[in-house]
């Protein structure tokens, strides 16, 4: 298993960083897991997955934990930190 932390830095809610995240997601064979205050939610690539992420209530400068387990869970981690962090919506 594969964990990524990241701060969330944007006060424009969490719908834009969410669809990214799930966009993300279908590139990648490991399953892909978002932690949010003990909840927890698998990312698939479907709009369901998006609903699910919002419900969580995530606020700006709130810790999110993106969780890949799999063959390719380095890589998924990696891109999914690189493109979030390239689009100015997590810092470190």
């Amino acid at each position: 298993m594969k964990i990524a932390e990241l701060n969330i830095n944007r006060d424009t809610g969490f719908a834009r960083p969410a669809t990214l995240l799930v966009s993300l997601t279908r590139k990648f064979k490991s399953d892909i897991f978002l932690e949010y205050h003990g909840e927890t939610i698998e990312i698939k690539h479907s709009s369901k997955s998006i609903m699910d992420i919002l419900s969580l209530g995530i606020e700006p400068g709130e810790q999110i934990y993106i969780k890949a387990v799999g063959t390719d869970q380095v890589k998924a981690i990696q891109s999914i930190n690189e493109c979030l962090y390239k689009k100015g919506l997590f810092n470190n």
